[in-house]
Order: C-alpha cells, then structure tokens, then sequence
C-alpha cells in the first residue's frame, strides 16, 4: 500500500518548470539531502519535458510506500503516440535529434528504480523510484497527511523562481565539468609520455605487491596474538612444573618426576618458540622499540658467561672462550637486543659444535663494533649460507635431525642488526666450522631523538599519593589506571627501566610496582639496585608478574609479591599496609545524628582506625584542621552548615584540601549533585543498607580505596 502525496496535470510548458519545483518540494519535505532533491527534480522534469514535447500533457503523481522500507514513487503517464524504439533508446543505441532518449536514459541513471511502459497510439507510462534516506525514522500517517496539507497549501503560482534555481544548478554543474576536463586534458598528457605496456605492468606489480604486503601484515598480526595468547598458559604450565618438581605438595615417584621433567622441558621448548615469534612479529610490524643505554662489552660478556652457563652443562667437550674486548668505547644502544643477536650465535654454535670451542670476540672497525662467534662444528656449505637467514629454514645434516630447533634464531638476528642500523653476515667452511659475525654502531642511528623522546613529564597531582608502576603491557597499564582512577593513588607510568630511574629521580613515590617480565630489560638488577640506594631503599615494591618467583623477589629485597592478574582491592589494601606501615589512621566522622555515628562506629569496630567524632559542620571542619585526619566520612543534610558547604570548605583550605572524603548520606541526590560530589570525593555511600554484612563490606571498600589499611 501506499499514500498518494500529490497530484500534478501538465497542460502547458510552465507547467513542467513547475512540475519540477513540486518534485523538488516533495523530496525537501520528505527528508532528502539537497544534493538528492536536485536529483529528482531534474528527472522529473526530464521525462514531464518528454510528456509535454511528445504527447501534449501529463499526469504526474507522488507517492509513498506506507510500510518500512519506505520509498518515493513518481508516476508520469500521457497518452500520446507512444515510443516506437523504446527498447534501443533504454540500450543507449539510439539517437534523437530532439534529445529525447538523452533525457530518459539520464533519469534512469539519477532514480533507483526507473520503470516505463509505452503503447503505441495509448500513451506511455514511467514509473521512477527513490529510497528514503536511511537515517530517517519512518514516517508515520500523521506525517504524510502533514505534508499532503502543507504541499496542497503552497502555490505553484511563480515558476521563474525554480528556472532561477535550476540555472545556478547547470552552472555548478557546468563548473565540476569543466575541473573534471581540466583534469583529463592533465592526465592525458601524462598518459601521452608513458608507454602503456609499462603503465599496465607496474599496475600488476603494484597489485600484487598490495597483495604480498597484506598477507604478511595479516601473518605478523597472527604471529604476534597467537604468540601472547600461547604465553600465559605456558607461563602456568612451568610454573606448575617447578611447584610439581620442588615437592611442595608431596613426593614424587621416579616416573613422574621423569614425566614432569618431559612436561616442562617441552613447556620451555616450546616458550621459546613462541617468544622468538612475537619478537620476529613485533620487528616485521614495526613496533619494536629500541631503548639505547650506555653499556660497556666488557659486561655484555660477563652477562653471556653467566646466562650461557647452563648449556656448557650439557656438552662438556665444548669450551666457550669470551675474549677480553680490548680498545672498545662505550656503546650507546640496545643491550637488550646486542645480547639477543649474540645469544642467538652462541646458542647455535653450541648446538651444533660437537667438541672444540665456540670463541666470542669484538673489534673496532670504524664507528662500529664487529662482533665475532667462532666455532668448530658442522660448518655450512656455500649455497646455504644466506638460506639460513630466512625463516623457518634448518640444513640437513645428522647432528641438525637430532637436535630440534625452531629456524628462526638467525633472521631474528638480522633483523634485530638491522634495527640498530648494522647487519650480520657468516663464514663459514663445512666440517671445519663457522664464524657469525654481527657488525653494530657505536651509537644508535636515532639516539638524539630516542633521547629527546624518553625524557617525559609527569603532571604530578598534589591532592593524591604518586604510585610509580613500572609494567610494558598496555592492557595491564589500563587495567591498573582503572584500579587507581578516583582513589588516593596517582599513578606514574614507566614502560621500560631507564623511564623508571628517571621517574625517581622527579618524583617520590610512595611505593613502587614492578613487573620483572619486561622485554629485554632486567628487572631484577633495578630491584636489587632501587633497594641498595639510600635515596630509594625506604620505597616499598611489589612485585607483580606472571611467573610464580615469589621467594627470588623477597630475597632481592621485594616488600611484596602478587601474581597476575592481580584482584584490585588486594592490590590497593596491600600498598595502603605499606605505605601506612607504623602509622596512626584517624577516621573523623561529620554527622548530627548521633545514631549514625554509632552505627558506623560499630561497623567499623574490628578495625585498628583511631576514630574522631563531629557533631556538626563547624566542629568537622576545626578538627579536620587540629587533627588532619587519615580520611572523612561526611554527612550532607545537616543543620547550620550543611555537608556541601563543609566539603567546599575542606577542599579550598591548604591544610585539608588532600585528605580523602567519603559521602555518608540518606539525601536523594540529584543529577548534578551526584556529578559534583563524584569530582571530589572518593565515593557515595548510602545509609540506607539492606544488611549489616552489605553495609560492612561497602564501608571497607570505600575506606581501602581512600587509602587506609583495615587491620582486623
């Protein structure tokens, strides 16, 4: 079904100017953009032109379907002669002198849906639709009678002014024609120079290089989720191992100490993979951050001798031989990834030397320092000696089919060089051995930036305790920053070590959360190091990682240890028992009545708070000031002076303006009270509990996030 809208009779010429008009009418009222309205109107007049030309009249109506999805219908239908070569003027094959098919074709390209039907000697019928705009509501029958009246009210008594407006519509029109020219003459002067062989080839190329370049953007974005997804519950898997392996809940038999010992060497195997695929990963997408530091390769290699140890463990007739570096300045780059790429030569020759040595060495050529991994193993025939760059490729040989690697070790190293501005080449010799070298310069490339980069500033809010949390996952920093929001703490944020230093050095946090998993970064050196400062020794760390290390954190000096993902009221109750630790905690409580002060003085009786009572505003606010208070809990409907005033007051004053408040109220509040009280205190409560259990838990929650510890 649909509603007819209105009904037009074209007897005169004047007549399809104003035909026009209307139809420009009908789609302003019915919501259409202007551009859309300039396109009805010019196909209804098109073929109502037609009609007047050809068949001396019309009858134009409009209308619209009464159900979702609405469209616009014009029907335009003479009954003239007809059209005789309908079906070749619809095909664009034939041509009038009059223009007569130009105007249909063109109506039909400007509608959505384009109809016409013509008998000869009985007339012809066109039949044209137009979607509603989808961001319309549906119009309703009140609506449409709406705009049957206000189109039946307005007058088609003035058609110049529609001929004024559709001559501004041409000249536009006739202005992009002639950009667009300009533009094709431009273009075909370009085409005119090049050979269009060539033009259609880089074409395919470009294709195909598009195409090359979004499946390795979708192979380094799988690499890189699966990679984190894999690394949790390997992370379990060994940790599992070890609380299994320790005996810490009971013995174990001979066999099931062998099948855990599998279990978790096949973990690690396994861990390994999946780091040296994300780390690939992250360098393809160029979201490897370099973070250069000043280091000496004198304890670069202290640092190998002491992390490669264990793998001599197992091949005794193998020496590793770290030569003294001698004439060597400090480096100014990654150590992080400078120890990767040596790790990586190492390890490898290790693997596959059976007995000799494998000798690290580093010289100065130039600007840059060549490091040297020699070895007396299987060496690596000529043709392969690039292959084992690319990844994934492993040569065939005996010593290689017994001992399983992932392939990737090698382009990591590259790639890694090739990060910090050197790169890594290989002699080698079959039977007799191989030489790795990796060639990286004094100073990283982008060190003066990287160093104008890392230098931050941290707005430091006066009112709240600054929390430094040292953590690189940006999931975890959110999820941290979402525990923080509204509370006592503020939180200072350090994504890598050297951020961290100079974090302690701006600023004295109260206490400090560090994640030891960081890329490329010891976390256990800052630990030992922040505990042996005297500046910094009194600063509580926790500890919160993945890796169930608890005992090794105590040990270098942790306050305490929390594993991942850590709860956020145990996280906050345990930095307010650090950072209150030997403290006195006053609670000053602003009501007059005095049974709420008793009731909360109950709930809150287990508790350690030293608890300061005020019976109206007045004596809030002097003890606030006399006794400065660990935390307020503040009534609003009070007499004389009422909780908003008192809270104004607080927050203006120097002496009170940081101490946490907690609203306390029965009051309704409204919308705009709520959005005020919420910017300067820590929480709403409600006196109105269905339980003491509920009111007992809200009340602790509210004093933990305020920042007192609740010893019971």
């Amino acid at each position: 079904m649909s509603t007819i809208l209105l009904i037009l009779e074209i007897r005169y010429e004047q007549d399809v100017v104003l035909t026009r008009k209307m139809a420009r009418e009908v789609a302003q009222a019915l919501g259409f953009d202007a551009q859309d309205q300039a396109r009805l109107a010019t196909a209804v007049s098109e073929i109502a032109r037609n009609a007047f030309v050809y068949a001396k009249g019309a009858i134009v109506e409009f209308s619209i379907d009464d159900e979702s999805p609405q469209n616009l219908w014009i029907s335009i239908q003479d009954k003239g002669s007809g059209i005789a070569n309908l079906k070749m003027i619809l095909d664009g094959q034939f041509t009038s002198k009059t223009g007569m098919g130009l105007g249909i074709i063109g109506a039909q390209r400007l509608m959505d849906t384009f109809k016409i039907e013509s008998i000869p000697n009985q007339g012809t019928q066109v039949f044209m639709g137009k979607r509603l705009p989808k961001r319309l509501e549906k119009l309703t029958p009140q609506r449409l009678q709406q705009i049957q009246n206000e189109l039946a009210n307005r007058s088609p008594q003035n058609p110049f002014e529609e001929i004024q407006r559709q001559n501004q519509e041409l000249l536009r029109a006739m202005e992009e024609i002639r950009k667009r020219e300009e533009q094709l003459i431009f273009l075909n002067r370009e085409l005119e120079d090049t050979n269009r062989g060539v033009v259609a080839l880089y074409a395919e190329l470009d294709e195909k290089a598009d195409f090359l370049q979004r499946a390795n953007e979708l192979k380094t974005r799988f690499l890189s989720n699966m990679s984190h997804e894999f690394r949790t519950p390997l992370n379990s898997i060994i940790s599992l191992s070890r609380i299994l392996l320790e005996r810490m809940d009971g013995d174990l038999t001979t066999d099931q100490d062998k099948q855990v010992r599998f279990v978790q060497k096949a973990a690690e195997s396994l861990l390994d993979l999946v780091n040296d695929l994300l780390d690939l990963a992250k360098v393809e997408a160029g979201k490897t951050v370099v973070h250069p530091t000043q280091f000496e390769v004198t304890d670069l290699f202290a640092t190998l001798r002491g992390m490669l140890r264990p793998l001599l463990a197992h091949n005794s007739s193998v020496a590793l031989i770290l030569e003294e570096p001698v004439g060597i300045p400090t480096l100014y780059t990654d150590e992080g990834k400078v120890a990767q790429i040596l790790r990586n030569f190492i390890s490898n020759g290790l693997k596959y030397t059976e007995q000799g040595e494998v000798r690290v060495g580093a010289i100065m050529t130039g600007n840059t320092v060549t490091f040297s991994v020699a070895d007396t193993g299987i060496g690596i025939a000529p043709p392969d000696q690039e292959r084992i760059f690319e990844e994934f490729i492993q040569i065939d040989s005996t010593l290689a089919k017994k001992l399983k690697g992932t392939g990737l070790g090698l382009p990591l190293s590259r790639k890694l060089a090739e990060l910090l501005g050197g790169s890594v080449w290989v002699n080698s010799e079959l039977s007799k051995g191989s030489t790795f070298f990796a060639s990286i310069p004094l100073f990283f490339p982008d060190s003066s930036e990287a160093s104008s980069i890392s230098q931050p500033t941290w707005q430091i809010d006066p009112s709240r305790q600054p929390i430094l949390v040292v953590e690189d996952n940006p999931q975890t920093i959110f999820t941290y920053e979402k525990y923080f929001y509204s509370s006592n703490y503020q939180m200072i944020s350090a994504r890598t070590l050297s951020l961290a230093k100079q974090a302690l050095k701006v600023n004295k946090p109260v206490a400090i959360i560090l994640d030891i998993l960081l890329e490329g970064e010891n976390s256990w050196a800052f630990l030992a190091e922040t505990k042996s400062n005297a500046a910094t020794r009194n600063i509580p760390i926790i500890v919160s990682t993945v890796v169930d290390n608890e005992k090794q954190a105590m040990a270098r000096g942790a306050d305490a240890f929390l594993i991942k993902p850590v709860d956020r009221l145990l996280l906050v109750d345990k930095l307010n028992t650090l950072v209150k630790q030997g403290k006195q905690q006053k609670l000053l409580l602003i009501d007059d009545d005095s049974t709420s002060r008793y009731v909360l003085k109950q709930l809150l009786v287990t508790t350690s708070l030293e608890i300061i009572e005020a019976s109206d505003g007045h004596e809030g606010i002097r003890l606030a000031q006399l006794e400065n208070p660990s935390c307020i809990l503040l009534d609003l409907t009070m007499p004389s002076l009422s909780g908003m005033q008192v809270l104004e007051q607080l927050k203006s004053h120097p002496t009170t303006c940081t101490i946490p408040v907690i609203v306390n109220s029965s009051k309704q509040l409204e919308a705009e009270e709520e959005k005020y009280l919420a910017e300067r205190t820590v929480v709403i409560l409600s006196k109105q509990t269905p339980t003491v259990e509920v009111a007992i838990t809200q009340l602790r929650e509210a004093l933990t996030k305020a920042g007192l510890t609740l010893n019971t």
